[in-house]
């Protein structure tokens, strides 16, 4: 069962990310006094979606120290452009409105949660 929860985020449907999107992000992410971690992602990409289940594990651990988006590539191609998004999944790090770091592709719980450290430090 702790396999598929991690892989599939059976966790509690108020401990999920914030969705942002083109409109909204610069005020969301980039002008926020928080740092945020944003997930480029998209309905059809099935490692997206395992990629989900582990952000939503992790929201509750952050909350009020890192702000943790979604951010639909195909709703929001202006923001995806913007930061030359290529692959799906990327986690975007910012902090004070600059990228700290960026990973494409899938990330295990445990590296997440050391990025997310590193971020709200």
């Amino acid at each position: 069962m702790s396999i598929l929860k991690s892989l599939f985020g059976a966790g509690s449907k108020t401990n999920k990310p914030l969705e942002t999107s083109d409109e909204n992000f610069e005020a969301d992410v980039l002008k926020s006094e928080l740092p945020a971690l944003v997930d480029f992602w998209s309905p059809t990409c099935a490692p997206c979606q395992v990629m989900g289940g582990l952000l939503r594990d992790v929201v509750p651990e952050y909350a009020g120290r890192v702000n943790i988006y979604k951010l639909n590539v195909a709703e929001n191609p202006k923001t995806a452009q913007m930061f030359k998004i290529r692959s799906i999944p990327t986690l975007v790090f910012i902090k004070n409105g600059r990228i700290m770091d960026q990973q494409v592709g899938l990330m295990q719980l445990n590296t997440l949660r050391q990025y997310l450290d590193k971020l709200a430090n």
